[in-house]
């Protein structure tokens, strides 16, 4: 089915700012010593151009770039940052947008738990505030372009890039066509004018991808825990149960081990695990990614 104007225009813009953030991005992985994965057929997934990533649940989440630890074009390695980039124009579509990448990286985050990945969202478009805030409490960093941006930006090389509901499909075809008109050296000028009005926003967002990369752990609690567990119906019997608990009596039978990470940068992870050699086998993991 061939795209409406409007959608083919987004798809326009929506490449753009995956283009302006990919070479920051692999200076990222150099540096660090990571593979990038982006859109490209890779021997690794046979050959497939989709950057795909498979949750515990078995379902498969589109990504527009993911940092490998020890990964190459023919081996998956351990991801270190899952990011995704999206262009909505309208409140009612970006506040979609924004649950549906939580609802796909948070449970990718979850699968690999273990890796504490960095979860990055790059929105450009109108997104609400508190679209941008339920993204951050769950543990995203953010890169920001708001649509006044991305007018100014197309605005450098002659393009009015403003639209809405009301804006007639031909006015909308003439935006595409001026932009597929482009030479190769206007096309250079607007990318550039994009990362001159985004550059604070890309170093934020760099700065806050680099700690998560580079972080190192900062301690380490490990508990064991004996005893049988008591299972309570409600707040006043736990509170009962603790109040006539004596805490001087004889415990015997374990139970399980306890595991909690701190990270320099603030993150952390936990785990619970019955056999010893779940838990070591746990943290000989978190060494090697």
């Amino acid at each position: 089915m061939a795209l409406s104007p409007s959608h083919k225009f987004g798809q326009i813009i929506g490449d753009l700012l995956e283009e302006i953030l990919h070479r920051p991005l692999s200076q990222v992985a150099k540096k660090h010593g990571l593979y990038l994965d982006v859109k490209h057929p890779r021997p690794a997934r046979n050959n497939r151009k989709l950057v795909k990533w498979k949750d515990h649940k078995g379902n498969d989440h589109d990504l527009d770039f993911v940092f490998e630890q020890g990964g190459s074009e023919d081996e998956i390695g351990v991801p270190k940052a899952f990011i995704e980039s999206a262009w909505r124009r309208y409140t009612k579509h970006s506040r979609n947008k924004a649950q549906e990448i939580q609802g796909a990286i948070t449970v990718l985050a979850e699968t690999y738990s273990q890796h504490k990945p960095f979860l990055g969202a790059v929105l450009a478009g109108v997104y609400t505030k508190g679209s941008r805030r339920q993204l951050e409490s769950h543990g995203f960093s953010l890169l920001y372009c708001p649509y006044e941006v991305v007018l100014k930006a197309f605005a450098s090389v002659g393009i009015d890039a403003a639209f809405d509901e009301d804006t007639p499909t031909k006015v909308l075809q003439d935006k595409v066509n001026a932009y597929d008109a482009l030479t190769k050296s206007q096309r250079s000028v607007l990318r550039r004018r994009f990362h001159q009005l985004t550059r604070d926003q890309i170093t934020l967002f760099i700065s806050e991808l680099e700690s998560s990369l580079t972080r190192g752990i900062d301690r380490i609690r490990v508990g064991t825990l004996h005893g049988s567990v008591c299972q309570l119906q409600s707040v006043d019997e736990a509170v009962q149960f603790i109040t006539a608990y004596d805490e001087e009596q004889d415990i015997n039978g374990f139970v399980r081990y306890e595991v909690d990470i701190r990270y320099t940068n603030g993150d952390h992870v936990n785990g619970e695990f019955e056999l010893k050699a779940t838990a070591i086998r746990f943290l000989k993991d978190l060494a090697e990614g």
